[in-house]
């Protein structure tokens, strides 16, 4: 069996992250609502029992989406209550059972959150045992928001959280309207489009990514560029002894970090500092998305006998321009990459930026073009899926190791 689960992430108000969204699908071609939800709702779940909330989600909950019928089968107590939110579909009607079940959930120490609220007097029952009522923020009137939050200001223990947020500036409006937490892509989109200069540090690791992506590079001068950084040799050394190599004894050496690390992970460990260092100020969770989509495209272009070094670069700067707050056209004119990755980015044309699409469309849950994306390029479709749960498990690790976020 293979496994379709996409990740969305919620962020608090200081663009933390604060949780997940698991959305599931058993193949491309389920796609809602031809699936059942009950069918789709078990499958999470086993999925889930399977693998392992935590490689999907880290150290944060999962929000996952209960039917009132995977309610009353207790489902959610097969999954730790450290580790999910319930969230209780937008379809489920209020009831005495459903009541009942969400009275049991809370004395289990579960949270629960309502799905796209659409506000009745009669949710009012439930308030005592809801921590978080979620509000489609593309769907619902301000009137409807301060609505709901009049129905429930006796209740400090709710939290509202704004789904669909994708614009910087529908942040800022819901930050103003009381949410407390934000699902959507707004971190990943620039927040003003502006032109400034690189820092000589940054410059620097464009100069050796630029190193790196000649055919022939040179070994000896990427270790002078090295030497005259002390700050990027720490971090050299310390990553090529973490504990994602293994390493059975210490590398002490500049020269030997590169030996042993080799150019493809040499390459790697560049465009994930880069990516960093320039980001510096962003969210944590937008250089982790950079960091899943460069090994996500990596080893989708490994399964398709292609270049994977080049995807991987590529998958780490199809967000550059949120990270720099540019458009990726100008912060084009400024790195010395390839023409190929640069035909990817800017026009969203050739193989690379295919790989960049099915990436994306995992991220969003959006499978039928996932399907066809994969159709074009003859891909493994049973094969891709452990590939994206590869990527996600491999941005953590990396995370840890770089000590990034």
């Amino acid at each position: 069996m293979f496994f379709y689960a996409a990740r969305q992430p919620i962020l608090d108000a200081n663009k933390n992250l604060f949780a997940y969204e698991l959305l599931f699908r058993d193949s491309l071609e389920n796609v809602f609502p031809e699936i059942d939800a009950n069918e789709a709702t078990s499958k999470l779940i086993e999925g889930q029992l399977n693998i392992g909330v935590e490689d999907f989600t880290g150290d944060k909950p999962a929000f996952i989406n209960f039917t009132l019928d995977t309610l009353m089968k207790k489902y959610p107590s097969m999954l730790h209550q450290d580790h999910i939110v319930v969230e209780i579909l937008e379809t489920v009607q209020p009831g005495k059972k459903l009541l009942a079940e969400c009275k049991l959930l809370k004395e289990a120490g579960y949270t629960i959150a309502l799905d796209d609220y659409i506000h009745q007097t009669v949710w009012r029952h439930f308030y005592p045992y809801i921590d978080i009522i979620k509000i489609d923020f593309m769907e619902t009137s301000y009137e409807q928001m301060e609505e709901v939050k009049i129905a429930i200001q006796d209740f400090p223990n709710i939290k509202l959280l704004a789904e669909k947020v994708e614009t910087i500036e529908e942040f800022e409006k819901a930050l103003e309207l009381g949410f407390s937490y934000f699902q959507g892509y707004f971190f990943s989109k620039p927040e003003v489009v502006k032109s400034k200069a690189l820092s000589p540090a940054q410059l620097t690791l464009a100069e050796l990514l630029y190193e790196t992506s000649k055919r022939d590079f040179d070994l000896g001068k990427i270790t002078s560029v090295f030497e005259r950084d002390v700050g990027l040799a720490y971090k050299l050394l310390r990553y090529a002894n973490s504990a994602v190599f293994r390493r059975r004894a210490e590398i002490a050496t500049i020269k030997q970090a590169l030996m042993v690390l080799g150019i493809t992970e040499l390459k790697k460990f560049l465009s994930v500092l880069f990516a960093a260092q320039v980001g510096s100020e962003k969210p944590a969770e937008l250089m982790k998305l950079s960091m899943t989509r460069a090994r996500f495209a990596e080893l989708i272009a490994q399964s398709h006998g292609t270049d994977s070094s080049t995807a991987f670069l590529t998958g780490m700067m199809s967000l550059i321009d949120a990270i720099l707050d540019e458009s990726v056209e100008s912060v084009m004119k400024k790195l010395p990459l390839s023409e190929e990755i640069k035909e990817a980015l800017i026009n969203k044309k050739g193989v690379l930026a295919d790989y960049v699409a099915i990436v994306i469309c995992f991220e969003q849950a959006n499978w039928g073009r996932a399907d066809k994306l994969m159709d074009k390029l003859k891909l493994d479709k049973e094969k891709i899926p452990s590939l994206n749960h590869e990527a996600l498990h491999w941005a953590n690790a990396q995370m840890d190791a770089l000590e990034v976020g």
